[in-house]
């Protein structure tokens, strides 16, 4: 008896529903903002994810999924959506089309980490990233657009949180006083923690342990050392979401976990559950292609967990529609009608009518039972006699009322 590898779970049909309307969504929202979709493989060179995503931080040092493959080349498995945009990006020379390019995806992600509420170790993204712009009216325009997506879910009750980490030119005198307040409290700090002092100090400010949370909540704020250029996109940015009457607020602790995030970053919560379920997370980039070999590029995007969407959709009781399934069956009895039936089939379903067709030698009894398990609403009976007469019984399964029609007739009278 097999089962599926813990952190894995297998998408059944009855949430096939939400999976499409998630994906219908999604794909709506894009086509009002401009975005195109793209498709990238599902394993990356590795450098890709250690160069882009950070050595420091704890998706490439513990939940990667990295190995090598016959060719003796380094493999992972997608650990995040971004940096296979931003290398598709340059490789096919999108810098070289008008920009921004506004590009979106669903890809399965995969990280090694602790399975929890709507958050597999195999979990399925959708993403936006808007590429080669740096005016903080773009940064408004994809935190709208991951706003509006969630409210055409249906979803309601969410908190957007903003904060600016800065650029290379302010950042470091940032973490120079970060590390100096941190190194005051290294006792305190968690093993973690104290491994990230030297290496990546900004992770400190993401640490979830609650004995280190009282610390973070006492740091050096980023948006107090940011250089002018900074300090005025961030005001743009606020400015921006005032009139696009998006409520927000600025949280210092908002770092993300992505070493490639400058200026902007933002998330955006359940009210009820606060950080333990972000729905979505994004920020800009700005130094992404060009740690990739590009020249210095501006952009920035977001990315939403659908298995985190569709727990929500669920925990605020928002009604899917459901999948249409087949209306028509068709019973027969005996070899000729059987064949009969296969005729019939084939023909509804060109008219673009489902239909589930009898395919064993089950007795008439046993075929009106399976239909009314399936909870088909109209079944198309064929015996010896109805084959000698060119007929057909038609039975509706809400009434029971039947009738005998033509053959011919049956495909325009059901459609």
């Amino acid at each position: 008896m097999y089962n599926a590898p813990r952190g894995t779970t297998d998408i059944l049909p009855e949430e096939q529903a939400y999976w499409r309307y998630v994906e219908e969504k999604a794909a709506y929202i894009c086509q009002l903002y401009g975005y195109e979709r793209i498709e990238s493989p599902i394993f990356e060179d590795t450098r890709l994810f250690t160069r882009g995503v950070g050595e420091g931080t704890d998706i490439v040092e513990k939940e990667m999924y990295t190995f090598e493959d016959r060719g003796s080349n380094s493999i992972t498995l997608k650990p995040e959506g971004t940096a296979s945009v931003c290398r598709a990006y340059l490789e096919h020379g999108f810098q070289n089309l008008p920009q921004p390019v506004k590009l979106y995806y669903f890809s399965p992600i995969f990280r090694y980490e602790r399975p929890q509420a709507g958050r597999y170790r195999e979990h399925h993204q959708f993403g936006c990233e808007a590429i080669g712009e740096a005016d903080a009216f773009l940064d408004a325009e994809v935190i709208d657009m991951s706003w509006q997506f969630l409210k055409s879910l249906g979803l309601q009750n969410t908190l957007l949180f903003i904060n600016s980490i800065g650029c290379p030119e302010c950042r470091p005198k940032y973490l120079e006083v970060l590390r100096s307040y941190f190194s005051n409290h290294v006792n305190e700090l968690c093993p973690d923690c104290r491994n990230r002092l030297e290496r990546n100090v900004l992770r400190l400010l993401d640490c979830k342990q609650p004995g280190c949370q009282q610390i973070v909540n006492q740091a050096p704020k980023s948006i107090d050392y940011l250089c002018l250029p900074c300090a005025d996109h961030f005001q743009a940015l606020k400015n921006y979401l005032g009139i696009l009457e998006i409520p927000f607020e600025v949280n210092q602790r908002l770092v993300r976990g992505l070493d490639y995030y400058s200026r902007t970053v933002f998330e955006i919560q359940p009210e009820e559950e606060k950080s333990q379920s972000t729905i979505v997370g994004g920020g800009r980039y700005d130094g992404l292609i060009e740690m990739l070999g590009g020249k210095a590029t501006p952009a920035i995007g977001f990315a939403t967990g659908i298995e985190r969407i569709i727990l929500n959709l669920k925990r605020q009781n928002i009604p899917v529609s459901a999948i249409p399934a087949p209306k028509v069956f068709i019973a027969c009895l005996g070899d000729a009608a059987r064949n009969e039936a296969m005729k019939l089939t084939a023909a509804l379903r060109k008219q673009g009518i489902g239909v589930i067709s009898a395919t064993s030698a089950k007795s008439l009894k046993a075929q009106m039972r399976q239909a009314n398990n399936l909870k088909i609403s109209r079944v198309v009976i064929i015996g010896e006699d109805e084959v000698k007469a060119g007929t057909a019984l038609l039975k509706d399964m809400t009434n029971s009322q039947q009738e005998t029609v033509k053959l011919a007739d049956l495909p325009g009278l059901l459609k």
